[in-house]
């Protein structure tokens, strides 16, 4: 078994490893690899920052939108016109020369039209995401199909 060892590692081919500068470049092979990897990492990491730095300037622009949205709420509520309408709407009240006509609640819905459910304006709204073609075929399916 050792006299195979030593034909082994005597052979031309790990003899030229064992020259200094196959030893060399294996060493330079190892330290790219390292530095390589280093590298790796730091891209790696500052994508991910940046990844978050975006994703905090996008809030942070919807969070000022919502504000001017705010803003401009308040201004107004402050002007006369909304003041007018709120008076309307809550203590009944008329600008001058205006009659106000109460109409009974029973007479209001009687003549009104039926709202539909919930779950209707949910199935509404899922065929209106649905793209034309789909809708089209559904609708074929549900001529032949008496629905």
């Amino acid at each position: 078994m050792f006299t195979k060892t030593k034909n082994i590692i005597k052979s031309p081919f790990w003899q030229q490893f064992r020259d200094t500068r196959a030893i060399g470049l294996a060493a330079f092979a190892v330290i790219a690899v390292l530095v390589t990897w280093s590298a790796g990492k730091a891209v790696q990491k500052n994508y991910t920052l940046q990844k978050q730095i975006s994703t905090l300037k996008q809030q942070n622009d919807v969070k000022k939108l919502e504000n001017e949205n705010l803003r401009l709420s308040n201004q107004y509520y402050e002007t006369d016109r909304f003041l007018e309408l709120a008076a309307r709407r809550h203590f009944g009240k008329a600008a001058p020369g205006e009659t106000v006509v109460f109409v009974p609640k029973s007479v209001a819905l009687a003549n009104s039209t039926n709202i539909p459910s919930s779950i209707q304006a949910q199935k509404i709204i899922k065929q209106a995401d649905k793209p034309a073609y789909q809708r089209n075929f559904q609708k074929w399916i549900d001529f032949f199909l008496h629905r």
